[in-house]
């Protein structure tokens, strides 16, 4: 028998070590020969821990388990109340398309041969037999845009470092995942690792790099153990080497360093601000020298991408939105967790039908997406597809997918300010809009709380002056939940002491 116990960052909060421990401990006590794999999460938060017993080729989930439940599981899984049938037969799992999290939950992160034998490393050496302006015009076809928030055409990138010149080149992976709601990153690397090394590696063979890295952020323990593990494993496997190498690299929690120049900077051992450009990073990036800059997802999509060809991946999505988004759902929601699917879907179908609507019970507020600096949503806009240029058309970002539902007690006027003053911390301080005017936002903002209409006007210029003159999207970009907050939910910013009167 085996039994499957996620080793992922969201199992391990709720408790799956001491529910491994549990199973191995009843186990030996009754003589019965068990193996334990500490897999990645499938996704389904709400469930964690979800264990699933494999007996006869057949895996069967259970959750969420307590080590106290761990004896009658092993007693009786079929008659188990916990049980939910095979993972990959539940409803809210059957109806993904999982291409990049295909292997996420579903083998050992770290067994190399496991990865093989479920579809890994046929992208590479694919696309060892091919030259690089070959792979790079396969990723452009498959229509990929980065999936960091940007959206910028992977492509157009590669293409772009391809042709520029210098004998050294670099990838870096920008595993600094810090917005609000969001863990596909995390969960990518903590759950199938080789899957970003063969994407990496391949970026390297198309654009001509011999090194790469991977900046994970400091606040990732397990992926950084789990990813420095799996880089030794590929390295001894052939995967990476001579050809290509890769190492793992630190921050230190700074959120502006999300922003690739700035990355670049910490990576560089400088203190991490905004660089301004150009030059672009894919001509003059790390050390100076052409580089790269990718989100894990959008390398880990990669892959994919050369193992089944970039038609394959262009056909799914809706628009210039090609191939696949994991969503992250999260907040106040039934059913929170990774959600693989086509662009395409509304944002109500993705609330209502997949998150299952609040966990409160009460109805859905709004709906904030893209992170600490995307715009809020109310219902009337849950029509809205999820693609790039259709959030943008209402004044809105996708981001990396990050998706936090609020129910009708959320304060708009505070998370407008939280967005504020998230901005006034987080700023590197090389720009005056983002230094200076996300602190005088929290203060006009704090005058509209205590019944100031004449700051109103204030609040609408300070936001124009942050949109258009901040150096980066930090600045640019805190203008979006707030305005969104002041145009959907204005009675919310109204004079406060004379309504309580």
């Amino acid at each position: 028998m085996t039994v499957w116990v996620p080793g992922d960052a969201f199992a391990r909060a709720v408790g799956a070590d001491a529910v491994a421990e549990a199973v191995r401990r009843e186990a030996a006590a009754r003589g019965v020969d068990v193996r334990v794999i500490r897999n990645g999460s499938r996704g389904m938060v709400w469930l964690e821990p979800l264990v699933e017993i494999e007996a006869d080729g057949r895996r069967t989930g259970f959750g969420p388990i307590t080590p106290a439940e761990v004896p009658a599981l092993l007693d009786a899984p079929v008659t188990h109340p916990k049980a939910i049938g095979p993972v990959e037969e539940h409803p809210w799992f059957a109806s993904q398309t999982r291409l990049t999290f295909a292997r996420v939950g579903l083998t050992d992160p770290l067994d190399l041969a496991a990865y093989e034998a479920h579809g890994g490393l046929k992208g590479w050496r694919k696309a060892q037999s091919m030259s690089p302006a070959e792979v790079v015009a396969e990723v452009t076809e498959s229509g990929l845009r980065g999936r960091g928030g940007a959206g910028f055409p992977t492509g157009i990138k590669w293409n772009t470092v391809l042709n520029a010149p210098g004998p050294q080149k670099y990838i870096v992976c920008n595993a600094d995942e810090g917005d609000s709601g969001t863990f596909a990153d995390r969960m990518l690397m903590e759950g199938d690792p080789f899957c970003l090394i063969e994407g990496m590696a391949i970026a390297g063979h198309a654009v001509g790099a011999s090194m790469g890295y991977c900046y994970i952020r400091s606040e990732y323990p397990d992926a950084i153990r789990v990813m420095r593990a799996a880089v030794d494993i590929a390295r001894a496997g052939g995967l990476l080497g001579a050809h290509f190498d890769m190492e793992i690299r630190v921050g230190a929690g700074a959120y502006v360093c999300g922003e690739e120049t700035s990355l670049l900077n910490s990576l560089e051992g400088r203190r991490g601000v905004v660089r301004a450009k150009p030059p672009l990073p894919a001509i003059e990036g790390l050390f100076g020298k052409p580089t790269v800059v990718n989100n894990v997802i959008s390398l880990a999509s990669v892959p994919i991408i050369m193992a089944k060809g970039g038609a394959f991946y262009r056909d799914f999505g809706i628009g210039r939105s090609r191939g696949t988004m994991p969503l992250q759902i999260a907040g106040n929601v039934k059913y929170p967790g990774l959600y693989e699917c086509a662009f395409g879907l509304t944002l109500g179908q993705i609330v209502d039908e997949i998150g299952g609507g609040t966990a409160s019970g009460r109805p859905v507020k709004a709906v904030q997406v893209g992170g600490p600096l995307g715009a809020y949503f109310p219902r009337e806009l849950f029509d809205t597809p999820f693609g790039y240029e259709e959030f943008g058309a209402k004044e809105g970002l996708i981001g990396h997918a990050g998706i936090v539902v609020f129910d009708d007690t959320a304060d708009m006027l505070g998370m407008a300010r939280f967005a504020m003053e998230f901005c006034a911390v987080e700023s590197c301080g090389k720009c005056t809009p983002c230094r200076i005017g996300a602190t005088r936002g929290v203060e006009t903002l704090d005058r509209i709380a205590a019944g100031d209409p004449s700051a109103l006007p204030l609040l609408t210029d300070l936001c124009e002056t942050m949109r258009l003159g901040s150096l980066c999207a930090l600045g640019g970009f805190t203008p979006y939940p707030v305005m969104s907050a002041l145009t959907h939910f204005p009675d919310e910013f109204g004079l406060r002491r004379e309504a309580a009167e």
